[in-house]
C-alpha cells in the first residue's frame, strides 16, 4: 500500500479524479488527516462511500513506529527513536521554547559529512529518508504533543537539525516542505522552518527552491584549517565558496542567515577568531547562534566554561553582529545539538 503521507495535494487530486471522484475530496482529506489528525479512513467525513472504500483498500495511514521514547529531566524535552518499514531508525526531538515547541527532524539515516564534533557523524550514512519518512516524524511528534501537552498544541516549528545533512537529500526535503506548507493541511509557513547545513555546496546552490525557509550554517570557525578538522566537507567546499553562494540567497525583509557557532573549550573562541569573522562577514545579514559544545561518548572535545562563552558573545556583539547563546536542552538523554546517534 502507498502511504497517504507520500501525496502532495495535487497528486492526491489526480488520484481522486482518476477514480471518478471530485477533486474537492482531496482537500477534505488533507484537512481531516493533517489538521484534525484523523488516523482512520473510516472516520473521515464528507467524502463519498466509494472513495472511502477505495482508500481503505489501497492507501495506508500507518505511521512509522516509535520504538523508544525518552523524556529529559526538565520533563519537557522528548526524544523519539522512530523505526521505518525496513527496520532502520532515526531520532526526532521535541524541543520546548517560550511560546511553542519545535520539532528537530532527521533527513537521513546517519550522515556522510563525518563532522568530528557530531555523534551522528560517527555512524556514517546508511541511506536517505524519503519525503514520507521525513514528514512522518513531524506528524508523530505533533500527535504526541497534542495528546500529552494540549496547552502547547499549536503546530510546532521545524528545524532540520537532526540526523543527516538535509541539503544532501534536498529533493525529498523539498517535497516534504510542499506538503507541510499546503493551506488545506498543516499550513506551516517558511518562517517556521529552519534548515541547518554543514555547507554542502551542491545543495546550497538550489536553496532558493526551498520556498523561503530559514538557513542555518554550521560555521564553527572562520579559519579553513580549523574548519577542515571540524567539518571535513570544508576541504571540498571551503568557506570562501560557501560565503559567495550565501550572497545569492533570496532573503525576505528582516530575514537573517543564522551562523551556528559551536564553542569548544580552548579551541575556537579567541580574539583572533573575532577579527577573522569581522573580515569575512561584515555586511552580511548574520545572526550568530553560539552553542556550548555538548559532549557525547568518545567525543574528542570538551565543553567550554560559560564565562568564555559570554566573553565571545560580547566580542561578537561589539563587532556589530546579532548574537545569542543557545540553551542546552535534553543533553541528559543525548538529545541536544550534535548528540543524536541511533547506534
Amino acid at each position: 500500500m502507498k502511504s497517504f503521507y507520500n501525496y502532495t495535494l495535487n497528486e492526491l487530486e489526480d488520484l481522486v479524479t482518476s477514480i471518478g471522484q471530485k477533486s474537492a475530496h482531496a482537500r477534505t482529506l488533507f484537512t481531516q488527516v493533517y489538521k484534525k489528525q484523523i488516523d482512520s479512513f473510516e472516520n473521515i467525513e464528507n467524502i463519498s462511500l466509494e472513495l472511502k472504500e477505495y482508500l481503505i483498500k489501497n492507501i495506508s495511514l500507518e505511521l512509522p513506529k516509535v520504538v523508544k521514547e525518552q523524556v529529559s529531566t526538565d520533563q519537557k524535552t522528548v526524544k523519539f527513536l522512530v523505526q521505518m518499514n525496513d527496520g532502520r531508525t532515526v531520532e526526532t526531538v521535541l524541543v520546548p521554547f517560550e511560546k511553542k515547541y519545535t520539532i528537530c527532524i532527521s533527513s537521513q539515516v546517519g550522515c556522510a559529512m563525518k563532522c568530528s564534533f557530531c555523534f551522528t557523524g560517527t555512524q556514517g550514512l546508511t541511506r536517505h529518508l524519503d519525503s514520507t519518512e521525513i514528514l512522518a516524524q513531524y506528524v508523530l511528534a505533533f500527535k504526541w504533543l497534542k495528546k500529552n501537552m494540549p496547552e502547547k498544541s499549536a503546530p510546532p516549528n521545524i528545524v532540520f537539525m537532526g540526523q543527516g545533512e538535509p541539503l544532501h537529500n534536498i529533493e525529498q526535503v523539498k517535497k516534504c516542505l510542499g506538503i507541510l506548507f499546503t493551506t488545506e493541511g498543516l499550513h506551516l509557513g517558511p518562517r517556521q522552518v529552519t534548515l541547518s547545513t554543514a555547507g554542502y555546496l551542491p545543495g546550497l546552490r538550489d536553496f532558493n527552491d526551498l520556498m523561503g525557509i530559514n538557513l542555518a550554517l554550521s560555521f564553527h570557525s572562520p579559519f579553513d584549517e580549523q574548519r577542515n578538522e571540524l567539518i571535513p566537507l570544508n576541504k571540498a567546499y571551503p568557506l570562501s565558496e560557501i560565503i559567495k553562494q550565501l550572497k545569492t540567497i533570496n532573503l525576505r525583509k528582516r530575514q537573517f542567515l543564522t551562523f551556528e557557532y559551536l564553542i569548544i573549550k580552548d579551541m575556537n573562541h579567541s580574539l583572533e577568531h573575532i577579527e577573522r569573522i569581522k573580515e569575512l562577514l561584515t555586511g552580511l545579514p548574520v545572526i550568530f547562534n553560539l552553542i556550548p559544545f555538548n559532549e557525547f561518548p568518545g567525543s574528542p572535545y570538551k565543553r567550554p566554561l560559560m564565562k568564555d562563552v559570554e566573553w565571545f558573545k560580547e566580542q561578537l556583539s561589539e563587532s556589530g553582529f546579532h548574537t545569542m547563546v543557545r540553551t542546552t536542552k535534553g543533553d541528559d538523554i543525548l538529545a541536544a545539538c550534535g548528540q543524536l546517534n541511533t547506534k
